[in-house]
C-alpha cells in the first residue's frame, strides 16, 4: 500500500498497539524485499464478465481456504 493512500489520521496507544503497528510496518517492509524489481513482469488478466469474475473468485475461494 502507498503512502500517499492513508488519509487519515490515527493514534497508536499502549504498548501493544505499539508494538503490532511496528510488526506490521516491518512485516510490510520485509515482503517488500521478496518481490521482483520489475513489476512490468507481472502479467494479470482483465475480467468484465459478471460469470467470469464469479468464477475466479470461487477458484480464489478454494485456494484460501
Amino acid at each position: 500500500m502507498a503512502t500517499s493512500s492513508i488519509t487519515k489520521n490515527f493514534v497508536v496507544s499502549g504498548e501493544k498497539q505499539v508494538e503490532m503497528f511496528a510488526n506490521a510496518i516491518e512485516e510490510s517492509y520485509q515482503e517488500s524485499l521478496t518481490r521482483p524489481k520489475n513489476t512490468t513482469s507481472f502479467r494479470y488478466r482483465e475480467l468484465k464478465d459478471p460469470e467470469e469474475i464469479k468464477q475466479f473468485m470461487e477458484k480464489w475461494k478454494k485456494v484460501h481456504e
